[in-house]
């Protein structure tokens, strides 16, 4: 799309092009029902200021953006982005730049977000994470100009520079281990499937369970402890029941864990359970879980890094960051007699 100038503004508005810029840049001159009127076109047209120009008038606010369309509670539980952040904020504090986190409560809100953050010159650059397919955010941070790493696979990422994990080559590593321990009927509890990570693992682990013959089911979730644990109580109520369950996250596997627990069942005697990314959780629990492992603060570091060669003028380019890594705890064995 074109980019929308003053001067449009202006002819919408029926005044003069000086006066739009009074107006935009909050500085006398005109009155206040013409500022008023500039500044409604303005938001209606999606009006952003011209990044280059933007340069030649102000200096770099060095600071980095990253918003989390999360709830709070899933945050605070959530082990995955306490690591993430961490690892992002050892990169930022070296070279002296803040972080700006913002928790929303959905997409509309985290793009609502980067355009405040761009008209407002806020930050430098974004971080994006939970890709989606056709992601709405993609298009949107091109026409506003911010640079941009997007945590995800390059087919979600159109070109744009990203950090990625192979999520196809881990879940078959996850679904073969099962199925090599002699588990036929093998369930999934997945996060939101709008998620592009989701939508490779439900691939994934749909192509490698039609290659392994297994019974195959897939829930999807949160990605919270509560929805974990409420669909671990469906699968093991179950008739059949599934005797392996591979989880999206480790939140959601320890609370899978429990409710195994609750019925009065045990793992791995009664089912074998996989978590993903491998927190101190997996290792202090007991039994400790298996899980699909890769190091999530240096992930978070490797995107500050790329975001930072941007800014430098590097091409945007897809990095490979890691394949997560299967270690085999205690509740891992073969399914019950």
């Amino acid at each position: 799309m074109p980019r929308v100038t003053i001067k449009e503004i202006a002819r919408r508005a029926g005044v003069s092009k000086g006066a739009v810029s009074y107006a935009l840049n909050n500085q006398p001159g005109v009155s206040e029902a013409t500022r008023a009127r500039v500044l409604k076109v303005a938001e209606e047209l999606e009006w952003v200021p011209n990044r280059a120009a933007r340069q030649l008038s102000a200096a770099r606010s060095e600071t980095f953006g990253l918003v989390l369309a999360r709830t709070a509670q899933t945050l605070s539980e959530e082990p995955f982005y306490m690591g993430f952040v961490g690892g992002v904020e050892s990169v930022l504090a070296r070279k002296s730049y803040a972080l700006a986190l913002q928790v929303v409560a959905d997409l509309p809100a985290e793009l609502a977000t980067y355009r405040k953050w761009a008209a407002e010159r806020r930050v430098d650059g974004v971080i994006v994470v939970d890709l989606r397919v056709d992601d709405p955010r993609i298009p949107l941070l091109r026409k506003l100009g911010l640079p941009a790493v997007l945590v995800g696979d390059p087919s979600l990422a159109d070109g744009m520079a990203c950090v990625w994990t192979d999520g196809t080559s881990a879940m078959n590593a996850a679904v073969e281990h099962v199925a090599s321990l002699g588990h036929r009927a093998v369930a999934r509890v997945a996060g939101t499937p709008e998620h592009g990570h989701v939508w490779i693992r439900d691939k994934a682990f749909a192509a490698a369970s039609l290659r392994l013959g297994l019974d195959a089911q897939v829930v999807h979730t949160d990605f919270s402890a509560e929805d974990g644990a409420t669909a671990t109580r469906a699968l093991m109520t179950s008739d059949p029941r599934p005797t392996a369950i591979i989880y999206d996250n480790d939140l959601m596997a320890v609370a899978g864990l429990a409710v195994v627990q609750e019925l009065g069942l045990r793992s791995p005697d009664d089912v074998t359970l996989v978590a993903w990314d491998d927190s101190t959780l997996c290792r202090h629990t007991h039994p400790t879980l298996t899980a699909m492992s890769h190091n999530i603060v240096a992930y978070g570091a490797e995107v500050t890094c790329r975001l930072l060669d941007l800014l430098e003028g590097a091409r945007p380019e897809s990095h490979l960051y890691s394949t997560p890594l299967l270690i085999i705890r205690d509740s891992s064995g073969p399914p019950p007699g």
